[in-house]
């Protein structure tokens, strides 16, 4: 008799075949047969920033289009799938309140906003009862004017429990204030703040902590050093740098003499 695998027996069939060259973070040991949740020691998202992103159905596209809509007040979206880290279909048009994602997104932060999860209910108006469509999504890009950081455009994928999405995790550095390197008058060089995993849509974390306590001067961290739920995937190499704690600059060691 056929039995459905599970999600994350599927999830580690996918690594071997698509990442066998890159090695994954720091993990702990998990059971793949369980549904992967969140746990003890992890980042988890704050419930404080739940909110149903509220959208309305977009017939047409394209710049003209899009302009109307913003003078309107509302922001050009698209929703779509992405199954196992591949771009999907079942792509629907749809604008969504520039005022509820500019809040959201002033809130939380533009790389914290693209990795926190969010009901969006779609509906033929905005105050309208009938619920065309409800569904969790992922932020998955968004547009801001380079000028006056006004939202110009939003993609959002679908996140049932069984997909794996790719995404950019962003980075909170800690530890800075009893770092050796850093008491000593070295600096920090933060050379990334974001790090792309494969995650199971249930356990998107909403941020990884970097533990900078322990760096002394000339150390650094790489990818790999990175403690994360044991089901994410690094999807970028191992070995790429972090952070590093830098000697001191010439002007410090000139003010030491």
């Amino acid at each position: 008799m056929w039995r459905p695998r599970p999600l994350l027996t599927r999830f580690l069939d996918l690594h071997r075949r698509l990442f066998s060259q890159s090695a994954a973070a720091v993990v702990l040991p998990f059971d793949p047969e369980a549904p992967p949740t969140y746990l003890d020691g992890f980042p988890k998202p704050d419930p404080k920033y739940a909110e149903t992103i509220k959208a309305i159905p977009r017939a047409d596209s394209g710049k003209n289009i899009s302009a109307k809509e913003r003078k309107v007040g509302r922001v050009p979206s698209i929703v779509f799938e992405q199954k196992d880290g591949q771009h999907g279909g079942n792509k629907r048009l749809i604008s969504v309140q520039t005022n509820q994602i500019k809040k959201l997104v002033n809130h939380l932060g533009e790389s914290f906003f693209l990795s926190r999860l969010f009901d969006l209910e779609v509906r033929p108006t905005f105050d309208s009862d009938h619920i065309i469509e409800k569904v969790r999504v992922l932020p998955r890009w968004i547009h801001l004017h380079a000028g006056t950081d006004a939202v110009l455009n939003v993609t959002f994928i679908r996140a049932p429990s069984d997909a794996l999405l790719k995404v950019e995790v962003p980075l909170v550095f800690r530890g800075e204030d009893v770092s050796p390197g850093l008491k000593k008058g070295a600096y920090l060089n933060t050379i990334k703040r974001t790090v792309k995993f494969l995650c199971p849509a249930d356990i998107i974390p909403p941020f990884i902590d970097v533990d900078l306590s322990e760096l002394d001067a000339g150390q650094k961290l790489v990818m790999g050093d990175l403690k994360v739920h044991p089901a994410l995937k690094l999807i970028q190499s191992k070995d790429e740098p972090v952070v590093k704690i830098m000697g001191a600059r010439a002007s410090d060691q000139k003010k030491s003499k």
